[in-house]
């Protein structure tokens, strides 16, 4: 099989450029490992989703002390964005500049917030965001507003809106891609965050993206296909093919771009597992950065618990403050973002407190509003992953930044015990949850130091492009998923031009409009997901 473009993962980086790239004349295939996330009951299910991990991979990872954990991977055709909670934050003009903090440094992007500013723009448009950008006093620069209004607030998130206003924050409308309003899909199920969505509300990559991609262009998907290989040619200088295997035997697809887009975790173990004579660290590794200076947020839970109050909130992201993301009055140190959680189900409590009954879980979850400190991770070089002698994944977390990680979620309960509610409690995710996982293939203007260029082509290669947050050079502390897709879509128009493929007349389809099923090549995995 030959394609023009080969792109490996279906997210939203593998996606964004296929949606670029699908209004020109080229052939493009999109290799995926998983299958289509099956449309069933147990979508909606809290028992299922967390209980029985019913979607999450059955692979296993090793952490620093060789123990096997199932990580929180999803492979499915829009990949994580089938599980994320819709928000879609613009990093700020700051985080793309060099910002000092307590335990280190988080350094420069090679482009800047004006560079991605435009592709903000489009990917906004793409995913239909909800917000307002008006009431955050570090919100960069919009050149328009948002596609649509924001998600109103539901009573218990507007009385903790008016408390954080007493006292004396700046609390702002959540950016978020949710099929709300007049027409929209949105049954405010109550299952949004970590749920998968069965009905087509939630702005996916899939959803959003891919489908309006083959609406464009001659687009391929081949699902059930895991990438093993990338090999290259006696120079090793040009990408030739990948490897693939499937429960119908191994492949060798060849092509004459790739585009790697299996997330910086995955994205990053395929160039180290592609090793050869010529490039024995791995492809795009004469750097040595490729698989360092893994970066995951400082991440917690908070539940703020009203024993006088029930709160039945079906869609609670409509709330975040960034106060306290820069150094501020509040504090001589960046501390990072406040965020609403999804509501908290019993069955998600269950695993971070097994010892405590299920009636008293169920009464915690009923009675919490429930928030999210995040706070940036810095890169370090020995923060990475490695491959196994069996070809296993080994993360090697090094966490940094955990101080005023710490304060911020002490400020938070204060808040919250300021506003009301007797009872909070916080819980730090772990090794096990990568949801925000960046930084393994960075770009940067000095390829001593970096993979990649500023358009996320490999500088040891011709013609491979590492597409996901992989290039993140730094993690900022807001959800990574719309720079991600702006990036992304810079890359695709760049590749449009640099390519030479005829660009064609096609009109633009919305997920609104009904977009066709991809074509697709089915090959079943060999392992189940």
């Amino acid at each position: 099989m030959h394609a023009d473009v080969v792109i490996i993962g279906s997210g939203v980086g593998g996606s964004a450029v296929a949606w670029q790239l699908a209004s020109t004349d080229a052939r493009i295939l999109i290799i995926e490992r998983g299958d289509d996330l099956p449309r069933e009951a147990e979508n909606w299910d809290a028992e299922a989703v967390f209980g029985q991990l019913r979607y999450r991979t059955r692979e296993t990872w090793l952490n620093s002390a060789n123990q096997r954990y199932r990580p929180g991977q999803y492979y499915y055709v829009g990949g994580h964005t089938k599980f994320f909670g819709t928000a879609m934050f613009r990093f700020r003009e700051a985080d793309f500049e060099e910002v000092q903090h307590e335990e280190g440094v988080s350094p420069a992007w090679p482009i800047s917030y004006s560079d991605l500013a435009p592709y903000y723009d489009l990917a906004e448009s793409l995913f239909g965001i909800r917000g307002d950008a008006s009431g955050d006093p570090s919100e960069p620069p919009h050149n328009r507003p948002y596609p649509y209004p924001p998600v109103p607030d539901e009573p218990a998130i507007a009385r903790l809106r008016r408390e954080f206003e007493r006292l004396g924050l700046h609390p702002f409308h959540m950016p978020s891609s949710i099929d709300l309003g007049s027409g929209g899909r949105c049954a405010r199920c109550g299952t949004c965050d970590a749920f998968p969505c069965r009905i087509d509300a939630k702005g996916d990559a899939e959803t959003c993206l891919l489908r309006p991609a083959i609406q464009r262009g001659s687009v391929t998907l081949m699902t059930g296909a895991r990438v093993t290989r990338l090999t290259t040619d006696e120079t090793g200088k040009r990408i030739v093919s990948a490897e693939v295997e499937s429960r119908e035997g191994r492949k060798t697809i060849t092509g004459d771009t790739f585009v790697l887009s299996a997330g910086a975790i995955n994205s990053a173990a395929l160039l180290l597992a592609s090793a050869n004579s010529r490039m024995p660290k791995g492809l795009a590794n004469s750097s040595g950065a490729v698989g360092r200076y893994y970066m995951n947020h400082n991440c917690t839970a908070i539940l703020a618990i009203d024993p006088r109050r029930i709160n039945d909130t079906r869609f609670p992201k409509t709330l975040s403050i960034n106060d306290f993301y820069f150094a501020s009055e509040h504090d001589k140190w960046p501390l990072g973002n406040i965020q609403m959680l999804g509501k908290i189900r019993e069955a998600m409590l269950r695993g971070a407190m097994p010892y405590m009954p299920m009636r008293m879980l169920r009464y915690l979850s009923d009675h919490s509003v429930d928030l999210y400190a995040m706070s940036e991770d810095l890169p370090d070089p020995d923060s990475r992953i490695e491959l196994t002698s069996q070809g296993e994944i080994r993360l090697l977390w090094k966490r940094t930044n955990l101080k005023p990680h710490m304060r911020l979620v002490e400020k938070t309960k204060e808040l919250l015990r300021l506003s009301g509610f007797p009872l909070v409690v916080g819980r730090r995710f772990g090794e096990d949850t990568p949801s925000h996982q960046c930084g393994t293939v960075r770009f940067g203007s000095d390829p001593a130091s970096s993979p990649l260029d500023s358009l996320c082509k490999a500088y040891d290669h011709h013609n491979l492009y590492v597409v996901d947050a992989g290039f993140f050079p730094s993690s900022a502390a807001l959800n990574p998923a719309l720079t991600i897709a702006a990036q992304a879509l810079r890359v695709g128009e760049s590749l449009c031009r640099t390519l030479g493929y005829r660009v064609q007349d096609k009109p633009i389809r919305t997920r609104t409009e009904g977009a066709r099923q991809p074509t697709r090549i089915s090959m079943k995995s060999e392992r189940p997901m």
